[in-house]
């Protein structure tokens, strides 16, 4: 076990950082990278930024420094450490930091990592801000960090979009049999769930390829005469499904719900962020690094595609043609829970593939093939 590598994890899992309050980690990372040879620090956007080497083809390892607000406590029990993070995604990115800290780039190339802010918020303002900033060529590659197990490469994820509705309605007296402000905003919930269904009709089962919706907050409260409901909602669309149509056709559906004002109920409606869903291609010279070095490490390796986001939702339509594929260690299905950990065999199995597919990829076939261009 790397135990300096596994300290790396620990110490940062330590430090809180929920979206738009990640600056202690960011210089936790950065001190820890700079010990090690990289030039280290924060960008504009709070986003850790550290790189080796300056040649003009680029590695780029993204992961996000941001966590689910909440808290862990951090501790470990035999080979789990527990705390916020350690799956989504310190741990992924604590790998991706100890690979390219653990080789020098040959000549022509630059290893840049980075710990992007505010993943986990609906602005993913990190990946966001990189990509405004970015002033050269796109990366030869890039290797997104995120929980995927240690013998598994992420290709795909959904789009997403937050939908925030606002429902005013007069009130009824609660023994009548007219509906109530709250009992309406159920309703329209529900509605939301109908477009899903409706939009779903004809695909598969997989939930990859079907819309899906998640009621993130329903609130109400009145002014005596009226109430009012604030729902936010999280939908999630399929590859092949465009980001812009998924929401006239949903904003429409909704307001067939409160088709009349006579009655005085008002409503109103609007989005905020938006991801498109996005798929990398199979074969690709990332791909085959991934493989060859999980066979190294004695492992069967698999392709697989998630039902969420992650910032390859942001990168990968940002530049097309450029190999990408998600990997890190831990099991998703633990994200964002109070049971939260890592196995840290498994982090550190999957440092030494990082590590195994950083060293191919720079003196192998990406160091062979011309750079991606345009963006």
């Amino acid at each position: 076990m790397d135990d300096g590598a596994v300290a790396l994890l620990e110490g940062l899992v330590r430090i809180p950082s929920p979206p738009r309050r990640e600056a202690a980690a960011v210089r936790f990372l950065a001190d820890w990278l700079a010990a090690r040879g990289l030039a280290a620090g924060p960008d504009a956007a709070g986003n850790l930024v550290a790189t080796r080497g300056d040649g003009p083809r680029e590695l780029l390892l993204l992961g996000h420094i941001d966590t689910f607000p909440g808290t862990v406590p951090v501790r470990r029990e035999g080979d789990r450490l527990f705390g916020r993070g350690t799956v989504d995604a310190k741990g992924p990115l604590c790998a991706l930091a100890a690979a390219a800290a653990a080789v020098t780039p040959p000549t022509g190339w630059r290893i840049t990592v980075v710990g992007a802010v505010e993943e986990e918020s609906w602005t993913s303002r990190g990946a966001r801000a990189l990509l405004a900033g970015w002033d050269r060529p796109p990366p030869a590659a890039v290797v997104v960090g995120e929980p995927s197990r240690w013998d598994r490469l992420t290709l795909g994820y959904r789009g997403s979009v937050e939908l925030l509705a606002r429902l005013r309605a007069a009130f009824a007296h609660a023994a009548g049999r007219d509906r109530l402000p709250a009992e309406r905003a159920v309703d329209l919930w529900h509605a939301v769930e109908r477009f899903c269904d409706e939009r779903n009709a004809g695909r598969g089962p997989r939930e990859y390829d079907r819309y899906s919706a998640a009621l993130r907050a329903l609130r109400t409260r009145d002014d005596g005469a009226h109430g009012i409901a604030d729902l936010r909602v999280n939908l999630r669309i399929p590859l092949g499904e465009r980001l812009a149509a998924a929401r006239r056709a949903l904003r429409r559906h909704l307001d067939a719900v409160v088709p009349s004002r006579d009655d005085g109920a008002e409503l109103r409606v609007r989005f905020r962020g938006g991801q498109e869903a996005f798929q990398a291609p199979r074969r690709t010279p990332l791909a085959a690094a991934f493989l060859r070095a999980i066979r190294a490490e004695q492992g069967a390796p698999r392709f697989v595609v998630k039902t969420g986001t992650a910032d390859l939702t942001i990168v990968g339509p940002a530049w097309p043609g450029v190999p990408m594929a998600v990997y890190g260690p831990g099991d998703a299905a633990l994200d964002h829970t109070p049971d939260e950990h890592v196995s840290l065999h498994e982090y550190t199995r999957a440092l030494r593939v990082l590590t195994r597919v950083v060293r191919d990829l720079a003196g192998g076939p990406l160091a062979r093939t011309p750079a991606a261009s345009g963006t």
